[in-house]
């Protein structure tokens, strides 16, 4: 006796890696939910309760520049991730930007060697910088920061389950 028919896998269709939408640091999650795990814990949400997705931009006490993605929902808190960069007085490919870069670079390696995950944390500075309600998280790379805004933003689109991992 001779069975044809559709045969179904339980593996996930490989992902295309010339699709700009492809995220590498995301899969599938569960359905209606959009979870980040990252070195300074995990956030997971209902797609069906945020309200915005957001990225932008500022600079923060004339020191650093601030690149923030932010979730808002419809509950009591607001999720905040971002990347800070040290503000320079010339451009990206300046000198002064690329010594900026390395001493981070630097000090963020002799860390990671130590053992330390402080560089990963969010920092702040009570009470100016404690915030009732609100969920913060710290990106080391500008990548990984672009990477979760478009998981994100296309997760609630889409209204697919997606997992940063981060």
């Amino acid at each position: 006796m001779a069975y044809s028919g559709v045969v179904y896998s339980q593996t996930p269709a490989p992902t295309n890696p010339t699709d700009p939408t492809q995220n590498q640091n995301e899969q599938r999650g569960r359905k209606g939910f959009w979870e980040a795990s990252l070195t300074g814990g995990n956030y997971v949400v209902a797609l069906s309760r945020i309200t915005s997705v957001s990225r932008h931009r500022y600079v923060l006490d004339s020191a650093v520049i601030v690149d923030e993605v932010t979730i808002d929902t419809e509950g009591q808190s607001l999720a905040r991730f971002y990347f800070i960069s040290p503000v320079t007085t010339a451009g990206p490919e300046s000198g002064t930007a690329k010594l900026a870069e390395r001493a981070v670079e630097i000090a963020n390696n002799i860390a990671t060697e130590r053992g330390s995950t402080a560089q990963d944390m969010v920092q702040k500075k009570y009470p100016l910088t404690t915030h009732s309600k609100t969920i913060e998280y710290r990106l080391m790379t500008e990548a990984q920061l672009s990477a979760l805004y478009q998981s994100a933003k296309t997760a609630w689109q889409t209204g697919d389950g997606r997992v940063f991992k981060g």
